[in-house]
């Protein structure tokens, strides 16, 4: 490697994920704070879960909704 151009190395960088979970990773960031990780996430868990930001999921069920009723009235005609 060239000296004076690359970031630092944190061998032993911090992760905290916002289900508690913490461990340790190499990157160049001392600490990571993430939202998902292999404990929570439901790929490895088997557990379906939602997570909502800002109402998005009602948003869509909202949407769907309408278009249901919107595509029933269009049948009926």
């Amino acid at each position: 490697m060239q000296k004076d151009i690359h970031p630092k190395y944190y061998p032993k960088a911090q992760v905290h994920c916002s289900c508690g979970n913490k461990f340790s990773v190499g990157s160049t960031k001392e600490l990571i704070e993430t939202e998902i990780c292999f404990k929570c996430h439901p790929f490895y868990t088997g557990k379906e879960k939602i997570i909502d930001t800002a109402g998005r999921v009602e948003k869509f069920q909202k949407r769907l909704a309408k278009k249901q009723t919107s595509v029933k009235k269009t049948k009926t005609k």
